[in-house]
């Protein structure tokens, strides 16, 4: 609808892969929001056309047209939801002339850095992005064990060696996640995302297996793995929320993992209830501080 003009009732919404898009979709449309979304075509899922919204589909790397599409939609406040993975910077996508000349600009290309100059781009355009958290505050994790199982005493001391090197490395923005064996760190996250960086952790733990190589002794590790997911220590919760559902806890299980360690009122339960359901299910420990 070209020439739309503003309304405080209207919504952008910036999306990327996974359910939280389709989740803040209906959670904005539950508190009386009209939503245009601008699908980015690597990550969005399709499922976002059944949803009876304007959809708008763009290729990562055309800010411009990002800007003019909301322009002309009459859009002046947007949420980002939904990953866009790190490393599709990197990739063969070609970035229009902003996004060029922004992506120069950056000291560093980090996942802050980075959204934080789209963000200050968009609202030098008079849009201005919010909280995406705000619309699903009754799925942040809240403080306390979440399970019908607490952890271990090993898996105690697994949290709180992960959350000291977590913090360490979300300090640097390079990652949210460390997996932890004994209290040792077997994988931390780069640009793979959470569920890789678990899987990659259960390569790990099988290579050392004495039954894969015939040495009783090959390892000293337990096979059980501790997944420790933080926020940044100045998380920005506009966007890059930390976030993990069913696929995070069934990805723990296919690996042997056996304990999840998040951060209270700063981690969103995409699959709320069914996340904790499922991880009771597998044996699977959820903690929250």
């Amino acid at each position: 609808m070209a020439g739309a003009s503003s309304d405080s009732r209207r919504l952008g919404l910036i999306a990327g892969n996974g359910t939280f898009p389709l989740l803040l979709l209906d959670a904005a449309h539950a508190q009386g929001y009209e939503v245009v979304v601008a699908a980015i075509k690597e990550e969005t899922s399709p499922e976002v056309e059944a949803k009876g919204v304007t959809v708008h589909w763009l290729s990562l790397g055309e800010l411009s047209k990002l800007i003019d599409t909301f322009k002309s939609e009459g859009i002046t406040r947007a949420v980002m939801a939904g990953q866009v993975k790190h490393k599709q910077i990197f990739s063969a996508i070609k970035p229009d002339w902003r996004l060029a000349k922004l992506l120069l600009s950056l000291g560093t290309r980090n996942t802050d850095s980075l959204l934080g100059a789209i963000a200050k781009v968009l609202a030098d355009e008079g849009i201005i992005l919010e909280n995406s958290t705000s619309f699903l505050e009754p799925l942040l994790a809240k403080a306390g064990v979440l399970s019908k199982r607490a952890p271990t005493e090993q898996e105690r001391k697994n949290m709180a060696y992960g959350r000291a090197v977590a913090r360490r490395l979300a300090e640097y923005d390079i990652g949210q996640t460390v997996v932890i064996a004994e209290a040792a760190a077997v994988a931390v996250e780069a640009m793979e995302g959470t569920d890789a960086t678990i899987e990659r952790a259960g390569q790990i733990m099988r290579s050392l297996d004495p039954a894969s190589t015939g040495d009783a002794s090959a390892s000293t590790l337990s096979r059980s793995l501790t997944v420790v997911k933080i926020a940044k220590p100045k998380q920005d919760m506009r966007f890059d929320v930390p976030v993990v559902g069913v696929p995070t806890i069934e990805t723990m299980a296919r690996t042997g993992a056996t304990c999840l360690a998040i951060d209270a009122g700063r981690c969103l339960l995409l699959d709320g209830p069914k996340t904790t359901q499922r991880a009771d299910e597998l044996g699977i420990c959820v903690s929250a501080e």
